[in-house]
């Protein structure tokens, strides 16, 4: 019998500390709860043979074309916000457009040689724009990544990611490593904080040198980001450098936005697989 199997039963009620779930979720335990959000991941990642990924960012409440054609036809017959819906129906676009490039990249990452599966689609893995880009993954049959954490709103998971490859994190940062870790490209779509934090988390780390590889970035979507983020006026008051921009794209079109990373990974990835910090 082994030793692990001793004891099942132990005396006076007493457990192993790694058996103590009162220990594990207090103050003294939080370093425990943090490295286990380190190594499960990583465990799982090298059994699938997940070297990288392509991050995709964006709103949790984007709808998907049906769902926003469904609120649209219910607010016509007066149940619920017209405006609303058809703003929802406009934004529908975003969804569709992370489903496509999320499924070509697929398609195009399935044929990259190597023992490794290579460029995986990663999101957030709620619903939204997160819920587009694992389901055009899916769509293509590849394996696709959820990096879900639990939120007291919004965040559940959606069904297409790939079963061993679905993650609920407590801690941002430890979620925030994994999405920068493996990432070789990031395609960020309209969204609001949470997306914001995304992206100048990653710039942040491009402009500072700490990513072992620079990352492409697409920003998709470019009515919205020329509304919101003005990173030219960055540039011009002297705050950044224009060639902290170099790698950031801006574009409207699925396929410039495919072309941009195809030749950026190609050029730049394909011969480093592995870890980016």
């Amino acid at each position: 019998m082994a030793k692990d199997d001793l004891d099942e039963n132990p005396p006076n009620g007493l457990e192993e500390a790694y058996k103590d779930i009162d220990f594990l979720e207090s103050d003294n335990g939080r370093a425990l709860r943090m490295l286990a959000e380190y190594m499960e991941p990583n465990t799982r990642f090298s059994e699938m043979g997940v070297s990288d990924t392509i991050v995709v960012f964006g709103s949790a409440r984007i709808p998907s074309p049906e769902q926003a054609q469904d609120s649209l036809k219910k607010a016509n017959a007066g149940d619920g916000d017209l405006a609303m819906a058809q703003r929802d129906v406009k934004n529908a676009r975003y969804y569709t457009a992370a489903r496509t490039l999320s499924r070509r990249l697929t398609e195009w990452a399935r044929n990259v040689d190597g023992p490794q599966a290579r460029f995986v689609i990663c999101s957030g893995g709620g619903p939204g724009i997160m819920e587009a880009a694992n389901r055009g993954a899916a769509d293509a049959g590849g394996i696709n990544i959820g990096l879900n954490i639990r939120l007291p709103h919004e965040q559940h998971e959606n069904p297409y990611v790939t079963d061993e490859l679905s993650f609920k994190f407590h801690y941002f940062f430890m979620r925030k490593f994994w999405f920068v870790y493996l990432a070789k490209a990031v395609i960020i779509f309209p969204g609001g904080f949470g997306t914001m934090d995304e992206l100048f988390e990653v710039l942040t780390l491009d402009q500072t040198g700490k990513l072992a590889h620079p990352l492409p970035i697409v920003l998709f979507g470019s009515e919205y980001w020329n509304d919101v983020v003005n990173l030219d006026a960055m540039v011009t008051a002297g705050t950044i450098d224009a060639n902290d921009l170099a790698l950031c794209l801006r574009t409207d079109s699925i396929d410039e936005a495919y072309d941009f990373l195809v030749r950026e990974l190609s050029e730049r990835a394909l011969p480093c697989p592995g870890g980016n910090l």
